[in-house]
């Protein structure tokens, strides 16, 4: 034995080196982890046929192992570092050799390459990488990084460090549009810090909080980082589970947890909204206290010009751009909580939904039974026992059975009663179209009050009409034709509050891009579909934005664009209020109409989109940014692959089994998670979060994905963490992407001060998230899941 030390921790120092040693040497991230693993198997094959490499491992045919299981110990938890005291034997790293050891991982590489790459189930989420990215780096070329900035600079300056304010709060914005730290940091630092330096801010604090709002992006859905990150948790908590419930005693993970073991990344978008407004509010706050308590390196800057065409009073910001919303909003929750605002749907089965199962399955083995009781709790088991006993009870009675049509009736005629007064899609729509008209009243409160007047009269009506005319049972074309009026009425108000809302700077710098971030992002929180097709959404959406944004930059119209976007609004609305599948044999007139109006938006939405494609081809915009899509998205993919590579290179010799082993040693899984986040943040220091997600995070997931602890928080916390593998040196790139990018009068030293502060900020956010979970949990424990 080499110093003393297992062959297998001498063989992850070797990976670990030649990990190290193939990133330094400068050659791309993804060839570089790719040939550290071929030369580390070389190297350790070397060794182990050389017999330098010796392993310890635990002799399961001695008596004092046998002793272990019998007192009941799980094999998995007999490990060298639990009980270093039993019996071992020598082994050599390759029992087999080195060249079966080669010819094992040749097969796993292809059958990985074919599971994660090629036809795996992630690939469908994974192309939603591809797609975000194009979505990403075209925003970025329509320059609504410079105007956010010029916008926010004019509100915020006159603060005590209002342009440190304003740079998070665009930071916050681009990272829900655009989400590329390096298009962003970049941007920033052009735009912005030659601006803070003129105006006296201290270059620490210019730069760290660029380059920190810059990383944002990796938080802030939609996030690239919680894509590929959940694409892998949902593998190893599945994998975990079933694992754990199996050791257990049960059948499978249903059985044990009582729900399936499933996160999707939809799910963890929904779980980092909060977290990631959370950490750009701890960045603001930092700005604004250091400003205070150091005035002269963050001094206020008063803006040249206002943002509109008149002053509006305190009173009157006050009242439209605050209460009126609070108003609005709050009615709207307060009514869906008492059942006046709510699904109208009347559905119900043909079958007796009574004593389906019980709230647990209870017929298990008692060691099941017991993990259970641990797992759930007493009472949690008893009611569920209590459950079983009385479906057994009843019989046949409380079994499924198809329903008389005489009970089908009543059942429907109750669904009725207990529909709600008003639908979830019609108030949700016409509370858009209430703020519109408010927020617009704020902006020009001089102005003519009468069109908006009439346009809230036509909310008013629309809501009456759906209350008093339009019932769960009343055919979709109907109800379409009756709010016909009551929404054109709102329309004609909403028209002017275009007009009135295009006058101020800010909303007419931040709507469009803020309705395709909605747009992407309501459609996954709410549910309504997985990343995929959003990201789908978001790229033809960023599209036309881009080409609209350069059309006018000429001074010419786009009304071909606009019409794509409203075809694309109708072909929604349509496929939300209609069947429009086609191949039915009982098709109804009104879905004939609405299936011929969806197919004439269809192709308006296609031809816009084609021509904003085609604008901005001929104007050298679009063929850069497939470039540079096709760039990182070859990088992401190509580094999956190198990953592989080196993690079935540490399974071969047992490194995976051995680190694994160490973590389990622990008794406690929140000093193991501890000791994980710990290895995760130094890792950070010298590796970028893609390899950590691809090498380190497979390797610990079995183990902290496989307890008790919440996955959806499990990831957050893992990707906040790797969110500083930007920040700390001396291999972040939000701080190379900022060096080269700044003036010769900031040095490098000032870059690395400036991080220091937000380093510690992303700790301390990560320290009240661990205080603090349902921070993490409360938004998925209140919206649907995919």
């Amino acid at each position: 034995m080499i110093f003393g030390l297992d062959g297998i921790a001498i063989a992850l120092v070797i990976v670990f080196l030649c990990l190290f040693g193939g990133i330094m040497t400068g050659f791309p991230v993804a060839f570089a982890i790719a040939g550290a693993g071929i030369l580390s198997f070389a190297i350790i094959a070397t060794l182990d046929g050389s017999g330098l490499l010796i392993h310890q491992a635990i002799d399961d045919r001695s008596a004092e192992y046998a002793a272990l299981l019998a007192e009941g110990v799980p094999r998995d938890a007999i490990n060298v570092f639990r009980y270093p005291e039993l019996p071992r034997y020598e082994t050599a790293l390759f029992p087999r050799g080195w060249e079966q050891a080669l010819n094992s991982n040749l097969g796993q590489i292809v059958n990985r390459m074919s599971e994660r790459v090629i036809e795996g189930q992630s690939i469908e989420t994974l192309l939603a990488v591809l797609m975000f990215v194009m979505m990403g780096i075209t925003l970025e070329r329509s320059k609504i990084a410079n105007d956010l900035l010029t916008s926010m600079a004019r509100i915020f300056g006159p603060l005590p460090g209002g342009l440190a304010v304003s740079i998070v709060i665009v930071g916050a914005f681009l990272a829900a549009s655009t989400g590329i730290v390096g298009a962003t940091v970049v941007t920033m630092g052009l735009l912005a810090l030659p601006t803070m330096l003129r105006n006296g801010y201290s270059p620490e604090l210019a730069t760290g909080v660029i380059a920190a709002s810059g990383t944002l992006g990796q938080i802030i859905p939609p996030s690239i980082v919680i894509v590929l990150l959940g694409t892998l948790a949902g593998d190893l908590y599945a994998t975990a589970q079933e694992t754990r419930a199996q050791l257990a005693g049960c059948r499978d993970a249903l059985t044990f947890l009582g729900e399936p073991a499933v996160v999707s990344v939809g799910t963890l978008f929904q779980a980092a909204i909060l977290p990631g407004v959370f950490l750009a509010f701890l960045y603001g706050l930092y700005a604004f206290g250091f400003a205070l308590l150091n005035p002269s390196k963050a001094p206020a800057v008063m803006a040249e010009d206002g943002l509109g065409s008149e002053t509006v009073t305190r009173n009157e910001a006050l009242t439209w751009f605050l209460g009126a919303p609070v108003v609005l909003i709050g009615g709207f929750i307060l009514l869906s909580t008492v059942n006046v605002i709510g699904p109208q749907s009347f559905t119900v089965s043909n079958f007796t939904m009574t004593g389906e199962a019980a709230s647990l399955r209870t017929n298990v083995s008692e060691s099941c039974q017991a993990a259970m009781i641990e797992h759930h709790g007493q009472e949690a088991w008893d009611r569920a026992v209590a459950e079983q006993a009385a479906i057994d009870a009843a019989g046949d009675a409380a079994r499924s059975r198809e329903l008389t049509p005489e009970e089908l009736v009543e059942a429907e005629a109750a669904a009725i009663a207990g529909a709600a007064p008003i639908s979830n899609r019609i108030g949700i729509v016409f509370l858009f179209l209430a703020l519109m008209l408010t927020t617009a009243r704020g902006v020009a409160p001089s102005a003519d009050p009468r069109p908006l007047l009439v346009g809230g009269i036509g909310v008013i009506l629309a809501l009456l009409a759906d209350i008093f005319l339009i019932g769960p049972t009343m055919l979709a074309g109907t109800a379409f034709a009756i709010l016909t009026i009551p929404f054109l009425i709102t329309c004609y108000g909403c028209y002017h509050a275009t007009g009135r809302l295009a006058q101020n700077e800010l909303l007419r710098v931040v709507f469009p891009p803020l309705v395709l971030i909605v747009a992407v992002l309501g459609s996954i929180l709410g549910g309504i579909t997985n990343p995929t097709p959003a990201a789908a959404l978001g790229a033809a959406g960023a599209i036309m934005l881009a080409a609209y944004r350069k059309l006018a930059e000429e001074n010419r119209r786009s009304k071909i664009i606009i019409g794509a976007s409203f075809a694309i609004v109708i072909m929604i609305t349509l496929g939300a209020n209609f069947d429009l599948r086609m191949a039915r044999s009982d098709v109804m007139r009104q879905d004939w109409i609405a299936w011929i109006l969806a197919v004439i938006a269809y192709h308006v939405a296609v031809f816009g989109l084609l021509y904003s494609c085609y604008i901005l081809w001929s104007r050298s915009v679009l063929s850069p940014v497939v470039r540079e899509t096709a760039k990182v998205t070859s990088m992401v993919f190509t580094i999956l692959i190198g990953s592989q590579l080196l993690n079935l290179v540490i399974i071969s010799f047992g490194g995976e089994h051995y680190i694994q082993d160490f973590l389990r040693s622990f008794d406690r899984e929140w000093t193991v998670f501890l000791l994980v986040m710990v290895i995760l943040f130094i890792l950070g220091f010298v590796l970028d979060f893609l390899e950590i997600i691809y090498i380190v995070v497979p390797i610990v997931g079995p183990v902290i994905y496989g307890g008790t602890l919440d996955p959806k928080w499990v990831t957050i916390m893992i990707a906040i963490n790797l969110q500083t593998s930007f920040l700390t040196p001396p291999f972040g790139f939000a701080l190379f992407y900022l060096r080269g990018v700044a003036p010769p009068s900031v040095t490098t030293g000032h870059i690395y001060r400036g991080i220091i502060p937000f380093v510690l900020i992303q700790v301390l956010g990560l320290a009240i998230l661990w205080l603090f979970p349902g921070i993490v949990t409360i938004v998925p424990d209140l919206l649907p899941q995919n």
